[in-house]
């Protein structure tokens, strides 16, 4: 068989994804935070955006521009202009005292008191260094808010101790050492041993300093486990006896709820136990976390849902997350008309084109989310009317059908959204859960309302009759829900709520505190 060259003209399908597809997928699975951040740089890139203000587009011309009233007649000079007369003057001795920023270096000829130096000195006196709004010496803006809104970090409480504390010099830098390892919750994240090995000192030195570290205030800080964090603050209040020595030393059957072993461990009786408990819950595990806390943002819903007269319910997009950007018609045709470059003109071609594809991304963006979420709200009308327990088994190929879109879309959708209801701000994909079969052959149960009714059944039992898995499977069995052994297993770990031997344990501490 010959081998030749040959051309050949075919015709095929194929899904080809272009720039702008791929920009709009991108901005259907931000969140309203990401888009902002996205928005506002293409903002900086493309000169034809802008942003809409409710005013048009361009902006008034000069033409447009009524001539204002005349200015008034210049009046008496006041303080602020004799200020600016005075710090204006263009004469050289003026402006070389001006230029004269050598502030800080005082001679031996220049250090005799004279009227400025002792209005300088009196408290509360006006300088003309402090400049005018309380600017610093170097004419850098700042914002007083900043300072008084500032809270101190735990570096900077233990670094203000360490100050007054630590005099010799060796000792602060190993302790500034030790410092820099502790973490936000106030314990110390490294060796000793290891530390001493890389400074060069012995390790003597290093516990020594480290103990004067865990001193400081707050309590238990600088501590190496939490054994330490406990004994620590005990010792401060007084209170480590041999017997809460054993109580700390054997903090595993605390955590496992087993108080007659924690009794053979302390040698102490039923009443004292539970005052030991009780001293030991009223300590803070964490103590680094009382400084520097990061002031937590509340969730902005996307979509508002909100019932009407007469039952229904009515979605509506959160005006505020959504970027609100124009095209500016007249600066590209101004700009354009006098274009003469290709280049320039491919330029502002492009420009024209990615700025009308991003308005209409984010307006089809909008509908998108406003489509999905209504649907949600339709499948789920029972949750929002009834509670969790009539959360209905929902998956994304149901939404996809009923709005005719993909599956796919439907899942960026609802990434990293959030829907406002009087019932609490939820995510979206929170309405979509896995379905459990009923018992007797009916309409399936939702995954999200079995967990919610298992917790119900948990948080109502009492010490005397804590309900086992096998137990709790019967209960929900009865009710209809066809749901095995190790899933209710797993949901109740999902919870984090602790086995039945443990919480029967839990249950009889409080009872024997209380």
């Amino acid at each position: 068989m010959a081998l030749s060259q040959r051309l050949q003209l075919r015709q095929t399908q194929s899904l080809v994804m272009t720039p702008q597809l791929l920009q709009a997928i991108k901005l259907l699975q931000l969140s309203h935070l990401d888009l902002g951040a996205y928005v506002e740089g293409e903002l900086e890139r493309n000169p034809l955006l802008e942003r809409d203000t409710g005013e048009e587009a361009g902006g008034p011309s000069e033409a447009d521009i009524e001539p204002g009233p005349p200015e008034p007649a210049a009046g008496p000079r006041d303080v602020a202009d004799e200020w600016l007369a005075d710090n204006l003057d263009t004469s050289p001795a003026s402006i070389e005292a001006r230029l004269d920023t050598d502030f800080e270096n005082v001679f031996p000829d220049e250090a005799a008191p004279g009227p400025a130096r002792a209005a300088e000195e009196r408290p509360g006196a006006y300088s003309e260094w402090s400049g005018v709004g309380g600017g610093s010496h170097d004419g850098d803006d700042y914002n007083l808010e900043a300072f008084v809104a500032a809270e101190p970090t735990l570096a900077d409480h233990l670094a203000e101790q360490l100050a007054l504390t630590v005099v010799d010099p060796a000792e602060r830098m190993i302790a500034h050492y030790l410092l820099d390892m502790v973490n936000e919750a106030g314990y110390l994240a490294g060796d000793p041993a290891e530390v001493a090995d890389k400074l060069g000192c012995p390790i003597a030195k290093v516990e020594a300093v480290l103990a004067k570290l865990q001193t400081f205030n707050p309590s238990g800080v600088c501590a190496r486990t939490l054994a330490e964090c406990l004994a620590i603050q005990l010792r401060e209040r007084d209170r480590f006896d041999p017997a809460m020595q054993a109580l700390v030393a054997h903090l595993d059957l605390l955590a496992k709820r087993d108080i007659a072993g924690l009794k053979r461990k302390c040698g102490v009786s039923d009443e004292d136990i539970a005052d030991m408990i009780a001293e030991i819950r009223r300590l803070d595990p964490k103590p680094g976390l009382r400084f520097g806390s990061a002031v937590v943002q509340p969730v902005v819903p996307d979509v508002f849902v909100r019932q009407a007269p007469d039952g229904t319910f009515i979605v509506e997009l959160n005006s505020d997350t959504l970027p609100k950007v124009l095209v500016n018609q007249t600066y590209y045709a101004r700009i354009a008309g006098r274009t003469k470059k290709d280049t320039d003109k491919s330029y502002l071609s492009d420009c024209m084109q990615s700025a009308a594809w991003l308005v209409r991304a984010l307006d089809q963006r909008a509908k998108t989310i406003l489509k999905v979420a209504s649907e949600i709200v339709r499948q789920q009308d029972a949750f929002l009317i009834h509670g969790v327990e009539h959360l209905r088994p929902l998956n994304l190929k149901t939404v996809a059908d009923a709005i005719g879109m993909h599956e796919s879309t439907v899942s960026r959708v609802t990434a990293n959204k959030y829907m406002a209801t009087h019932r609490g701000t939820f995510e979206l994909k929170f309405f979509f859960t896995s379905a459990i079969a009923a018992a007797d052959g009916g309409e399936a149960h939702s995954a999200e309302a079995v967990r919610h009714r298992i917790k119900q059944m948990i948080d109502a039992e009492r010490p005397d009759d804590v309900l086992s898995d096998d137990t709790i499977v019967e209960k929900l069995r009865a009710a209809g829900i066809d749901i095995a052994r190790r899933t209710v297993a797993k949901y109740r770990e999902a919870m984090r709520i602790p086995s039945s031997v443990q919480r029967r344990r839990d249950k009889q501490m409080k009872a024997a505190v209380v």
